[in-house]
């Protein structure tokens, strides 16, 4: 496992001289790996040669020292689970290198839409994102970074500061993996005992509620996810929007064609998004 930028860059250097045409893939996580992650770096050797996985905890991405020191950190099983997975490289940076001035680093700002969804009850969260993911795609790099759809809205501000800051890199998706009960695969899911599990299901049933009345509209497929969750205490739902996937902008009411049901929702003090892709009209 590297810990410092010098020793990335060496690093890299040798790697890419033994196989300079190689394509070299990144999977930015936050450590505390699962299923999903397996899937990203299986999809990562689909489209690259060479595999680069981070494990950083973002303290900018948290609203507070305290959420930020409770995030559970499993460093020694990332590093076997990548390792078994043939990962070519696996960075884990030191924060006081990566973020040497802390909080007051220079940032990247996501806009007006890092304010919306997950930025309306995080407002610091994407930026303290893309800040980050930008230091690790200069770092490294790479021709294709991979990320799963489980966090819409990261994969599409990302792609835009790709673009706006020109960037020269694929980005490549992989499909949420999800539980036999449909919720996605997560680290908070393994927290909740057998109760507020029961009452989590109903967020990814929610959203099937949802597709099966987009044909409908907006309102009706709104309406049929928010009575899926009617009537369980435990949830307490943060949002539940329909937006179009090209602006990531609420759809407009008798809007046709494919757009993106999000939903977000706390569960005993655990915080879960989840999306899904549906036909309106």
């Amino acid at each position: 496992m590297i810990s410092t930028v010098d020793a990335l860059k060496t690093r890299l250097a040798e790697v890419r001289a033994g196989a300079p045409d190689a394509r070299v893939a990144l999977i930015s996580t936050i450590g505390s790996l699962h299923d999903g992650h397996i899937d990203l770096v299986h999809r990562a050797r689909e489209v690259a040669d060479i595999v680069v996985v981070s494990l950083f905890v973002n303290r900018l991405r948290f609203g507070s020292p305290a959420e930020y020191e409770a995030y559970p950190r499993t460093p020694d099983d990332d590093e076997r689970l990548l390792q078994s997975l043939g990962v070519d490289v696996v960075f884990a940076p030191r924060a006081d290198e990566l973020l040497p001035d802390g909080a007051a680093t220079t940032k990247v700002g996501a806009g007006d839409l890092g304010l919306r969804y997950e930025g309306r009850s995080r407002p610091y969260y994407f930026d303290g994102l893309l800040t980050v993911e930008a230091k690790l795609l200069n770092l490294v790099r790479p021709d294709v970074a991979v990320y799963g759809e489980r966090d819409r809205q990261r994969v599409f501000l990302v792609r835009r500061m790709i673009r706006d800051l020109f960037f020269d890199v694929e980005v490549a998706t992989v499909q949420t993996v999800r539980r036999d009960d449909g919720l996605p695969v997560s680290t908070r899911v393994g927290m909740l005992d057998d109760r507020d599990l029961a009452a989590a299901v109903l967020l990814p049933a929610a959203l099937d509620a949802a597709a099966a009345n987009a044909d409908r509209g907006i309102d009706a497929c709104i309406a049929a996810a928010q009575s899926t969750l009617m009537g369980e205490p435990r949830i307490r739902l943060e949002y539940l929007s329909v937006v179009d996937p090209q602006t990531f902008l609420p759809a407009d009411e008798g809007s046709q064609g494919p757009a993106l049901a999000l939903i977000a929702a706390t569960v005993a003090g655990h915080r879960f998004v989840d999306n899904a892709e549906i036909y309106l009209g």
